[in-house]
């Protein structure tokens, strides 16, 4: 039995991770500094292992959501410049900048409170002015050029304010992974930011680091790279989108694997699990797994969704557990108590991929690789060995 093999596990492939590396390396402007977006735990797959490979494959930098994840990595070691993106409270300015973390500043409101506490605090904080482009979400808006001029007088008094160090400048595009059909509002975010960049550099504000472009972005808009990327999703191995899937050489990162819990017999008229949605048209053979949804294997791909045990496919079979489902292994021979089961995979052996989860439960895949819980270890596996397990129910290496 594998050292790391327990009940429930998904392999990280170190190998695969470092060749979408360096797809994203090769298919960025020579200029673009990659920064690697590595929020919410790395998408799932481990920020804190994730960001010290970063860190050795030649990352400029990490994106995060929040103080709780920059700080993780900054204590874990890893010294690469990071960029919180959202929201971080002003009194958190010295945290801020004795960790060398830069913030992202969306209104005039929140730069005077964050200059103002960095003053109180003798501190200086380096700060990304985020341009609200088309998302609405947060940001100086600048949807549209002529209406929303005042932003650019906004920004400047914001850059100015003091012990606060504008150290880049970026907008997010909300459909760049949208191919054609969001060409024409990917192009309108885009001129809006590059006006807004170049207004600003007229009046004499400069930003070290310019960046937009998303993993939809890095894909298919070479001409919106200026000197920074923020790759997500494809780091992966993920498309950003159904649309964009075969535009980029990438390669999945992640498999969840389990094992066989229990074999039995169960009798035409035979019920299985809650509810008994599920009733046994003829006498079948049923494996237990443990796997539910408290590990984010969702409810909804009860009877649905299908494994792999043996090299067959297995049907999911009445509604999935918190912990535990089960399978209807009819006619694959031989399955027995520990035998390994694929719950998601790459598609090579026929496993359904993350994708394919995304589609049957109406998200993206997104979602599902953040949904991995975290009962569930992270194995790393280069050239098929284990070198490292994130274990966070025990102890994280």
């Amino acid at each position: 039995m594998k050292d790391y093999l327990r009940r429930t596990w998904a392999e990280v492939d170190i190998d695969a991770l470092k060749h979408n590396f360096d797809v994203i390396r090769r298919t960025a402007q020579p200029k673009a500094k990659i920064i690697c977006v590595i929020k919410a735990d790395a998408y799932g797959h481990g920020a804190v292992f994730l960001g010290r490979l970063y860190e050795k494959m030649g990352a400029d930098g990490f994106a995060v959501s929040n103080i709780e994840e920059a700080m993780q990595l900054r204590e874990n070691g890893i010294r690469l410049p990071v960029l919180i993106l959202g929201f971080t409270p002003a009194t958190l300015a010295k945290e801020l900048s004795q960790n060398h973390i830069s913030q992202a500043v969306f209104s005039e409101e929140y730069a005077k409170e964050l200059s103002a506490e960095a003053v109180r605090q003798n501190v200086i904080v380096d700060i990304h002015i985020k341009v609200d482009t088309g998302m609405s979400r947060i940001g100086f808006m600048y949807q549209n050029i002529e209406r929303d001029s005042d932003s650019v007088r906004q920004i400047e008094r914001a850059c100015r304010q003091p012990h606060l160090n504008p150290a880049g400048i970026f907008t997010h595009f909300a459909l760049a992974d949208e191919a054609a059909e969001g060409q024409a509002a990917t192009e309108h975010q885009l001129a809006c930011f590059a006006d807004a960049v170049e207004r600003l550099k007229a009046d004499g504000y400069e930003f070290p680091l310019v960046h937009c472009s998303n993993s939809g972005a890095i894909i298919d808009y070479p001409h919106a790279h200026f000197n920074g990327v923020r790759a997500g999703i494809i780091l992966y191995g993920l498309a950003p989108s159904p649309k964009l899937k075969d535009k980029m050489d990438l390669q999945p990162v992640m498999t969840i694997k389990s094992v066989v819990a229990q074999v039995k017999t169960i009798d035409a008229g035979t019920p299985v699990s809650y509810g008994g949605t599920f009733v046994a048209d003829k006498k079948m053979t049923v494996a237990t797994v443990p796997i539910g949804y408290a590990d984010g294997y969702t409810r909804s791909l009860g009877s649905r969704a299908y494994m792999v045990v043996k090299g067959r496919k297995a049907p999911v079979i009445g509604r999935v557990c918190m912990d535990q489902l089960m399978l209807d292994i009819s006619g694959i021979d031989g399955v027995h108590s520990g035998d390994e089961v694929t719950v998601i995979g790459d598609g090579t052996n026929g496993s359904m991929t993350f994708d394919d989860i995304a589609a049957m439960t109406g998200t993206i895949n997104y979602e599902v690789v953040c949904l991995v819980g975290k009962r569930v270890p992270r194995v790393y596996l280069h050239h098929g060995k284990n070198i490292g397990i994130m274990d966070t129910l025990r102890s994280q290496n």
